[in-house]
C-alpha cells in the first residue's frame, strides 16, 4: 500500500488490488505538481488486466487534474488490455459531466456512481 498526502488531499494506491483513491481537494499548480499521483497511477496501472480509480470522496479537481486523468485515460485505452473502472459520486457536481466525458477518450471505461 502506499499513501501519502498533501495540504487537502489523500492518495493512496493498493497495488495488489488495482485500485487507486484520491480524495478532498487537489489544486496543485500544473502538470509537474501532479507527478507523484501520475507516477502513483502508472504504478497500478502496471501489469493489470483491469484497475479501479475511486474518485467518490474527490471534493474537486482543478483543470490540470483533469488533464491528468483524461491523459492517463488516453493511456489505458492505448494499452489496449486493461480495463478501466473510475467511481465517481453523484453528489458531488462535477464529477458527473466530467467523468462522463471521460468515456469519450475510452469507449469501455466504466463509471459508476455511487
Amino acid at each position: 500500500m502506499t499513501e501519502f498526502s498533501g495540504e487537502n488531499y489523500a492518495a493512496r494506491c493498493d497495488v495488489g488490488a488495482h485500485l487507486v483513491t484520491l480524495s478532498g481537494t487537489l489544486r496543485l499548480n500544473g502538470i509537474a505538481e501532479y507527478a507523484p499521483i501520475v507516477a502513483l497511477l502508472a504504478n497500478a496501472a502496471e501489469d493489470a488486466t483491469a484497475m479501479t480509480l475511486d474518485l467518490s470522496a474527490l471534493e474537486f479537481l482543478n483543470s490540470s487534474g483533469i488533464a491528468v486523468l483524461s491523459k492517463f485515460v488516453i493511456e489505458a485505452r492505448n494499452r489496449g488490455d486493461l480495463a478501466l473502472t473510475i467511481i465517481g459520486s453523484g453528489a458531488i457536481p462535477w464529477q458527473g459531466k466530467s467523468l462522463q466525458n471521460l468515456r469519450r477518450l475510452m469507449p469501455s471505461l466504466v463509471v459508476e456512481f455511487r
